[in-house]
Formats: structure tokens, sequence, C-alpha cells
């Protein structure tokens, strides 16, 4: 997939030696810097806690069959590259648009959403972009870095298990906010970090025995613990055979109950939604909850990505160009803009806000 094509000073530019660079967090905006440097043949490294990549662009699985994607549950494209990127997507097939009826429901008032934008999701699950993203990048996976140290030839990365990864010329570090904050330590960027605040979000995932008898596939909830609820198995590339939710609760609700077990959360938030739709919902086949505990920002520094060029440090994710997968996309390109240009492949009007 083509992230977009750079404006390098000259065609065929100078022979510079290979620079490393080290990209800590394997979300969209990581990814999207890793693949956009390595695209310039730079020697790229990820580093993600997880198993896998995608970060909040994320699909749980479970038996039988059954999967939801419990994060990101859908994305737009308004920015001109970042549409280039979904086209070229849609075209491969990862990425197809959802066209399931989307509502707000306030009490008993259900009401069709008056702007209606193309939502896309990946195919067959929202980890799809992150996997077609990850494909050809070296990534150490289950590998979470806590420090990171300066020394003479470059950068020094330190992980859980005590192991030292060395001689990183550039570091892009692509996590929350709070988290981002804590590995820069006494970094110049730091304080500019530390300003922005994350609230968390829980999620219940349910399988039901039978469909639920509603109209609609994804509403927009006012008045309720809830936030957001959403039909997964009506979404491209899902099987329909099983009516599969996720339901997400609100901001409020989920900073109000942070030592709430799993268990307590499925059964408040799901009944919640009973209150909701309102209806005897079927018996569950399947039913778990997640908590993402750096889900959304009620403020954003909105400079699409951060950068130290005195020490080679840059900070990109969607928090920092107002959330959303979009925001991810942008913010992930910037940081490796930035990059581009100081090691002089970048032309200096390329890198322009959008």
């Amino acid at each position: 997939m083509i992230l977009r094509e750079v404006q390098v000073k000259n065609p065929r530019p100078p022979r510079i030696p290979i620079r490393r660079i080290a990209v800590i967090g394997a979300g969209v905006s990581g990814l999207v810097s890793a693949r956009t440097l390595q695209d310039q043949e730079f020697s790229v490294t990820v580093f993600e806690k997880s198993h896998g990549p995608g970060g909040r662009t994320a699909t749980r699985r479970a038996d039988p069959g059954l999967s939801f994607d419990h994060g990101a549950q859908y994305f737009t494209a308004r920015e001109t590259h970042f549409k280039a990127f979904v086209e070229e997507g849609v075209r491969q097939g990862i990425v197809a648009e959802w066209t399931g009826l989307i509502v707000q429901i306030d009490g008993k008032k259900v009401e069709s959403k008056t702007e209606h934008p193309v939502r896309y999701v990946g195919v067959p699950a929202m980890t799809a972009i992150a996997t077609h993203l990850a494909d050809e990048l070296t990534i150490h996976r289950e590998t979470r870095i806590v420090e990171l140290t300066r020394v003479e030839n470059g950068w020094e990365l330190t992980d859980t298990n005590g192991h030292t990864y060395r001689d990183y010329d550039y570091v892009i570090v692509s996590l929350p906010a709070p988290q981002t904050t804590l590995l820069l330590g006494d970094h110049v960027l730091a304080q500019e970090v530390s300003a922005i605040s994350m609230t968390p979000c829980w999620a219940v995932l349910a399988a039901f025995e039978r469909r639920i008898d509603v109209l609609w596939d994804g509403a927009f909830i006012h008045g309720s613990p809830l936030a957001w609820v959403a039909r997964n198995s009506s979404k491209p590339g899902r099987n329909p055979a099983i009516d599969c939710w996720v339901l997400h609760a609100s901001s409020d609700w989920s900073c109000a109950n942070p030592e709430h077990t799993r268990e307590a959360v499925a059964v408040e938030l799901l009944s919640a939604f009973a209150q909701t739709v309102p209806l005897s919902l079927p018996p569950t086949i399947h039913i778990d909850a997640h908590r993402w505990l750096h889900s959304a920002t009620p403020m954003s520094l909105d400079r699409l990505a951060l950068f130290d060029p005195n020490s080679g440090i840059a900070v990109c994710g969607d928090w920092l160009a107002g959330g959303r997968v979009e925001g991810a996309f942008r913010s992930g390109f910037a940081a490796a803009e930035n990059i581009l240009r100081q090691a002089g492949i970048l032309s200096n009007d390329s890198i322009k806000e959008r």
C-alpha cells in the first residue's frame, strides 16, 4: 500500500550513511512512520509491547469463530493523502465501506445521524490495516521499552528484561501521551507531552444466541453509561450468522469505575444496553470486557508530531492530531517527514500543515 509519495530534493540523491531508527509502539502512527522511513532506505526497528501490531485498531477473537473490533470502530477519510491511502486499501481488499445504519439515541428517542460520512473498516477485521503496514518491517513483539539513554553513538533503548538495543540515530515514540511522558523522562519534549491527559474506556464484547431485533447497526448514546454500541457482525468481511456486538462505555462512566472487574463491567453495561434497545436480550454465547487505559483525550496539541532536531527524538500519535485513525496516520507521517527533512532527503517546502 502506498503511504504517500515524498518529494525528494533530487530524484537521485547522493548516497548517505544508513541511519538507524527505533520506533516505539506499533499502532497506526508508529507503523506509518516506520514504513515511510524504511521506504527511504533507513534501517528501521519497531518495538511493540503486545504480541501483535495495531494498537487501538484491534480485533479480539474468541471461539467459536467470533471476532470483535473492540477498539476503533471505523474510520473516515477527509485529508487528501489519507483518502488516497484508503482508496488503495479498498482496491487491495483490506479496506471496505461499512454501510450499516448509524443512529443516535437519547432516552427513547432514536434518530438517524444527520451527517452521513463514508465510514470504512479493515477487512476482514480492523487489524488488517496494521497487519499490512507491518509487512516487511522488523518488529520486536512483546518488548516493552522502559528507558531511553543518550550516548556518544546515538540512543540506547532498554526493555523490561534489561536487554539493551544500541546505536540508533533517531527514536520515534508512538505511545499514548502518559506513557510517552514517562519514557521521555527529563527530555525537553516531556513537559509539552505531560500537559495532555487521556481518559479510559471500558468495552464489552458480546455474542448472542440469536439476532437482536433492531433496524440499526450502530448507535451513539446519550444519558447512559454507554456512549456507543455496534453490531460488529454487520461490518463487511465479518460472519453475519452470529450476532456480535461491541459496547463502549462513556468516558465519565469508565473514569468512575476503574477498579470494576471485567465480569461486573459486562453485567452493568449489558443491562444498560438492554435498557437502550429496549428489548429483552437473547442469551449470550460469549461475553467479555476490556479496559482501554488510554483511549481518548479531551484536548489536542494539534501539532501532528513533535520533533527535537538536537537529540533526534520524535513523538507521534493520534492524540496529537485530533484522535481517530486518520489522525494517527497523519501524525506518523509527519514524524517521518521531520526526520527525512533533517536528513536532507526532503525539500524544505515539502512539509506543510495538512
